[in-house]
C-alpha cells in the first residue's frame, strides 16, 4: 500500500513589505526553542520592527512537526487581539520557514520583584492578569487551546500572550472539545493532563490560576525540588499548595486562585469568570489610586 505524500509547507498570507529574508536587517536573538529561534529584525522599507521567527525544515524529520508548524501559522492568522501579537507574514527561505509578527515590547518581569525580595502590588498583578485573561478567553472563543502558559513569556511582555510564537503550545479544539495530547510545562499542567485523561478549555484555566499565584507568591504553587518528578505531579494532582497570606492580598486574588486550580475539572471555574473577577479587581484597585 502506497504511503500518504508528506504534507506540503504552504504559506498562509505575505505582506509584501515583510515577504523575504532580503527585506530585513537582523538584529539580535531574542529566544530560542528546539526547532527554531526568534530574532528582532528591522523591515527595509519602513524601519518598523518586527519578529522573526525562523523553523528549520531539515529538522522537522516528524511529519507530525510539521503539520504543526502549518498549524501554527494558520492558528496565528486566526487571533486577532490587542493582548496578542499581531502576525504579518510567512515565507520559505534557506530551508528555513520563516514567520513575522508584531514585536513585544518589555514590560512587567516578575523576576525584578523576586530578585529584590520585594512584593507585586496587587494593582500591579490585576493589571497585567486581566490581560492575559482576556487574551486566551479570545482563543477559546475562536475554539484554541492554549495548553500551558509559560509564566516567563506572561510576565515579561507589555502585550500579553505572545507565546503563541513557541512550538506546540496552541492548537485547534476538537469538535468534542477535548484532546489526550500531554504538552506543555509540567509547572501549570492540569490534574487530568497528569493523569493523561481527556481535558477541555478547563484546563487552561488551571494554567491561568498557576500564573495568577505565581505572581503573588514568586513561584509555582507546586514549587519543589525540579529532580522530584514524582513529587511534583503528585502535588499537581493533589492541589497541595500553601496558601497566599490573607494579610498581603485580597480575599477576591486568593479565591480566583482556588476555583482556578480546583483539581476536579467540573468544579473548576471558566475563563469568562476568570476574566469577570479580574476585570472587576482591576477597576477597584485603578480607582482607589485615581
Amino acid at each position: 500500500m502506497a504511503q500518504a505524500a508528506p504534507p506540503e509547507l504552504r504559506l498562509t498570507s505575505t505582506h509584501p513589505k515583510y515577504s523575504s529574508l532580503d527585506k530585513f536587517e537582523i538584529a539580535h536573538e531574542i529566544g530560542k526553542g528546539c526547532f527554531s529561534a526568534v530574532y528582532r529584525a528591522r523591515c527595509k522599507e519602513d524601519g518598523s520592527h518586527v519578529a522573526l521567527k525562523t523553523i528549520k525544515i531539515k529538522e522537522l524529520a516528524d511529519e507530525k512537526a510539521k503539520v504543526d508548524c502549518m498549524k501554527e501559522m494558520a492558528l496565528l492568522e486566526k487571533l486577532d487581539h490587542p493582548n496578542i501579537i499581531k502576525y504579518y507574514a510567512s515565507f520559505i527561505a534557506n530551508d528555513e520557514v520563516h514567520i513575522t509578527s508584531d514585536i513585544w515590547g518589555w514590560g512587567f518581569d516578575v523576576q525584578r520583584f523576586r530578585d529584590h525580595e520585594k512584593l507585586v502590588p496587587e494593582q500591579t498583578i490585576w493589571k497585567y492578569f486581566v490581560q492575559v485573561c482576556s487574551a486566551v478567553e479570545h482563543m477559546h472563543q475562536k475554539r484554541i487551546m492554549h495548553r500551558g502558559a509559560v509564566s516567563i513569556f506572561f510576565l515579561t511582555l507589555d502585550m500579553i500572550s505572545s507565546v503563541v510564537l513557541t512550538e506546540e503550545m496552541c492548537f485547534i479544539a476538537h469538535v468534542s472539545c477535548k484532546t489526550c495530547v500531554p504538552v506543555g510545562t509540567p509547572y501549570y499542567m492540569s490534574p487530568e493532563r497528569i493523569r493523561e485523561e481527556e481535558y477541555d478549555f478547563r484546563s487552561d484555566v488551571w494554567s491561568l490560576g498557576c500564573l495568577l499565584y505565581e505572581m503573588a507568591a514568586h513561584q509555582s504553587p507546586f514549587h519543589c525540588d525540579k529532580r522530584n518528578l514524582f513529587s511534583l505531579l503528585k502535588k499537581i494532582v493533589d492541589s497541595d499548595y500553601p496558601p497566599i497570606p490573607s494579610n498581603i492580598y485580597s480575599d477576591e486574588l486568593r479565591a480566583l486562585v482556588a476555583v482556578c486550580i480546583d483539581p476536579i475539572p467540573e468544579k473548576r471555574r471558566d475563563i469568562s469568570y476568570a476574566s469577570r473577577v479580574a476585570n472587576q479587581m482591576h477597576l477597584r484597585f485603578s480607582k482607589a489610586t485615581s
